[in-house]
């Protein structure tokens, strides 16, 4: 099994290149979707959250009102931890069952958009950041996703800095380019990947030392 994890900043393509690695055969363990699945009704965490914060942070129908939370928690370091340790211990609990259920051979792929805020790269085999400049970034959220500039470019520098994301990666890939191109590229990293699982890198790897951060040509 190669673990691997895949990362990159708000607006860069991440959610598009985990879509082609599962259309090639990863096994796809979505970081963000686990933390809402571990705060849905009637579960411990949602239980543990509502003691953490009372029952303000509930919305109509019992579940989480995030934007609530989010308006509680953003604003008040002490109280983002207060959430992160509740959360964080069962997204890692769900996301290390749900890798153990995966055949032996898998290519199983960690989407985690906060892979490089919160220093887990140690835990992968292959870290993979999808990269893309600023200024794409930046017009992907306002003409996508119908963000205010201002909005957008918060949300950005919030995140980890570009350089720092660069800096843990094995493998870039570099998504300034239209979906044609970064299929293929998506492609050529996901053969590679799989070459890694099956241990055709195995000896290489271990001479040479951890593989060096690179653009897959087109």
């Amino acid at each position: 099994m190669l673990k691997v994890g895949l990362t990159g900043g708000i607006g860069a393509g991440k959610s598009e290149v985990s879509r082609l690695l599962v259309e090639c055969g990863a096994v796809l363990i979505d970081a963000d979707r686990i933390a809402r699945e571990v705060v849905a009704p009637g579960t411990p965490g949602l239980a543990a959250v509502v003691e953490a914060f009372g029952e303000e942070v509930l919305a109509g129908d019992g579940g989480l009102d995030r934007p609530k939370l989010g308006s509680i928690v953003f604003a008040d370091p002490d109280r983002l931890a207060v959430l992160n340790s509740i959360v964080h211990p069962l997204v890692g609990a769900r996301s290390r069952e749900l890798e153990e259920g995966a055949a032996e051979d898998s290519v199983v792929v960690h989407d985690v958009p906060l892979l490089a805020e919160n220093g887990l790269a140690p835990l992968y085999d292959v870290v993979v950041v999808v990269d893309a400049s600023p200024e794409t970034q930046l017009d992907r959220l306002v003409r996508l996703r119908g963000m205010t500039e201002e909005d957008a470019r918060a949300r950005m520098a919030a995140q980890a800095t570009r350089e720092k994301r660069l800096e843990i990666a094995d493998v870039v890939i570099d998504n300034d380019v239209p979906l044609e191109v970064l299929q293929r590229r998506v492609k050529d990293v996901w053969d590679e990947l799989v070459r890694r699982a099956h241990g055709d890198l195995r000896g290489s790897q271990e001479s040479q030392g951890s593989p060096q951060p690179r653009s897959p040509q087109e």
